[in-house]
């Protein structure tokens, strides 16, 4: 018998400026941190706290990791798709 698997995770997509972001990374401490926080997102997605603004699309979030000084905006379409808006690394490790 197989063992039991825990949740399923969040499928991650990239907006269009976060993908840009994303060219821009070279360093392997940069890509390290990133990964560690969209691994974090994509396991719980309503971890990150909510943007106030808008109320008429989906709500934007931010997650931040102190130990990886990076910062997520994302959202969680009904889907429980994460889109990534776009990221800030606060410090290159």
């Amino acid at each position: 018998m197989a063992p039991p698997h825990g949740p399923r995770r969040a499928r991650i997509a990239f907006s269009d400026s976060a993908a840009k972001q994303l060219e821009n990374i070279t360093s392997e401490a940069e890509i390290h941190a990133l990964d560690r926080a969209l691994v974090v997102i994509s396991v719980d997605p309503d971890i990150g706290d909510p943007i106030p603004g808008d109320t008429t699309g989906p709500q934007l979030r931010q997650y931040a990791d102190e130990v990886e000084a990076v910062r997520v905006l994302y959202f969680v379409t009904a889907l429980r798709t994460v889109v990534i808006c776009g990221s800030d690394l606060a410090r290159v490790v």
